[in-house]
Parts: C-alpha cells; sequence; structure tokens
C-alpha cells in the first residue's frame, strides 16, 4: 500500500489511471481504507472505485468518489455498526467529495444485479445499514472501468454483465424515473419545480438523459461530458446551446444541489458576465429552465422511438 491508499497490484494494473486522478481521491480513499481497516481488519477484501473518477471526469468541487466495496459475507450487525463509526471518522475528515457507494459480496457481482437488494450504503457521506440495490450500470461499470485500490483486477472478476438487460433496465429508468422527474417539474410548487431553475438542474436532467441515450446507443456507459459531446453530435441544432449551457455549468465545477450553489451561479445566469467570459448562454434562468425540460421530452421520446419498449 502506497501514500495514496492502491494496493501494489492495483497499482500496477492501473498505472498512469491511478496516477492521473485528482490528488483527493488517493487521499480520501487512504482515509476511508485506514478508518475501516482499524474497525475490522479484513473486513473490506476488495474497493473499486466507479462513477467519475472511473470515467476519466471527476470534478473536486462538483463530484462524489464513488465506489462498490466487497465483503466475503453478509455485513452482520457487528460490521454494520463498524462501518457506520468508519464513515462518520471520515466524514470528519473530508465533508466534499463525499465517498459514496454499495457494499456486495463476490456473489452478488457475479449474479443478476437484481438479486442484490437491501444493501449497506452510503450517501451524501452518511451510512445507511441497508435500502440499497444492484443495478446493471454498477456491476457494468466495475467489469470494464473500475479502478482498484484493493483486491483483483476486474478483468480477473467474474462479473455478471448482460447488453439486453442494461438496454431494458436503461429505457425503464427514463420511463420510470427520468419522465416522473420532468412531469413534476413543471408543477409549481414541487421541489423539482425549483432545481429545474439551477445551474445543478440543467446539467442533472441534460447530460443525465443524454447518458441513457448514450448507453442504450452504444452498449457502453459514458460520463456526463462525454454523453454532452455525443448528443450535440446526434441531435439537431436547435438544442446545441441547452447542451453547450449544461457542458459549460459542468466545466465550471460550480453547481451542487445545495441553496449557496443556486445562489452564486445568479450571475452567470443574468449573464452579468458574458458568454465569453464564462457567463450563462441564457439571458435568464426561466428561458434556460423551458430548453431543458423540452430537451429532457424531446430525448426521452426519441430513445423509446429509436430503441423500443422492452419489457422489464
Amino acid at each position: 500500500m502506497d501514500d495514496t491508499g492502491v494496493s501494489g497490484d492495483a497499482q500496477a494494473f492501473r498505472g498512469s489511471k491511478v496516477m492521473g486522478l485528482h490528488p483527493i481521491v488517493g487521499k480520501v480513499v487512504k482515509a476511508y481504507l485506514d478508518a475501516v481497516d482499524s474497525e475490522a481488519p479484513g473486513m473490506i477484501e476488495g474497493l473499486y472505485l466507479t462513477g467519475s473518477a472511473a470515467l476519466d471526469e471527476f470534478r473536486p468541487n462538483t463530484s462524489d468518489i464513488d465506489f462498490v466495496a466487497i465483503t466475503a459475507a453478509r455485513s452482520d450487525a457487528a460490521m454494520l455498526a463498524g462501518l457506520a463509526r468508519t464513515h462518520a471518522r471520515l466524514r470528519r475528515f473530508c465533508r466534499r467529495p463525499t465517498f459514496d457507494g454499495i457494499y456486495v459480496t463476490w456473489d452478488d457481482l457475479a449474479s443478476h444485479p437484481a438479486h442484490a437488494e437491501g444493501l449497506p450504503y452510503s450517501h451524501e457521506g452518511y451510512f445507511h445499514s441497508s435500502g440499497s440495490r444492484g443495478d446493471p450500470v454498477t456491476w457494468q461499470t466495475v467489469a470494464r472501468r473500475g479502478i482498484p485500490y484493493r483486491g483483483p483486477k476486474p478483468k480477473a472478476l467474474e462479473i455478471w454483465t448482460d447488453a439486453e438487460f442494461l438496454a431494458t433496465w436503461t429505457l425503464n429508468n427514463l420511463d420510470v424515473y427520468w419522465r416522473r422527474l420532468l412531469v413534476r417539474a413543471v408543477r409549481f410548487p414541487d421541489p423539482w419545480s425549483l432545481t429545474a431553475f439551477t445551474t445543478y438542474g440543467a446539467v442533472w436532467i441534460v447530460l443525465g438523459i443524454s447518458r441513457l441515450h448514450y448507453t442504450l446507443a452504444t452498449g457502453e456507459i459514458c460520463s456526463k461530458e462525454a454523453a454532452g459531446r455525443y448528443a450535440i453530435q446526434t441531435f439537431p441544432e436547435q438544442w446545441h446551446r441547452v447542451l453547450n449551457e449544461s457542458l459549460r455549468i459542468r466545466r465550471a465545477d460550480r453547481a451542487r444541489p445545495d441553496l449557496a450553489s443556486a445562489v452564486t451561479e445568479i450571475a452567470a445566469d443574468l449573464r452579468i458576465c458574458a458568454p465569453g467570459q464564462g457567463g450563462s448562454l441564457y439571458r435568464t434562468a426561466l428561458a434556460r429552465r423551458r430548453d431543458v425540460l423540452a430537451f429532457g421530452d424531446m430525448i426521452i421520446a426519441d430513445a423509446c422511438c429509436r430503441y423500443g419498449k422492452r419489457p422489464v
């Protein structure tokens, strides 16, 4: 184990990939491994980074550090208590970026993700003893892009992946989660109707839905920025302004899902700064919100039209 928290085998495997990560990632992972090993040595047999770190798009101010941790067996009460103390200790060490992910077994990874339910997890830095579940995006990300900080190379693992199920799950996610979210976003005073005005909401909706369309088109998982570039190449010019606006916000690395972040972005929303100086491509947040929601509706309809409605 070196001072970044990376095991020798993992570092030899990933090499420049690990070294290319933002320094805060290594510091947080090392702090986590130190804390969890002091609670229960040997409990965590594998640790793989997913999310933006694995997809080459980690943003230190707005990204989480996403992980999948592997234990030999299902967590018992003592293990859960130790994990709760671990995440509390980690939260005191570093409140942001948060270290968020799920705890599974090796058998879980080798099986259909629908069978992995009631999993312990961390969200926004807070540990929960159960309530999460496996999904094909996470399984495939570990298999193809996961960064190992502990455990064998992903290619050496038996990890369940299936292209047809991934497509089915993705279409269902568009229909059940995103379509309903867009319906809520036009209904005041639903919280999502306010979120859609913010810079965070623009990125979350426009680039989040674009990622799912990319997965349906290619069978692969991509980052938010890669999804935005894909959407610009795929959809007509009328959507390029809202896509470029979302990419601008993402690259600025300021938009988080909190009130302080929304307030700090007001100047850009009102074009106090010109677009060439990093300001918004829209004169008002209302105009941007209109295009964000219209783009979301369009891309969901396009995905269903192109890729069909699969039974879940």
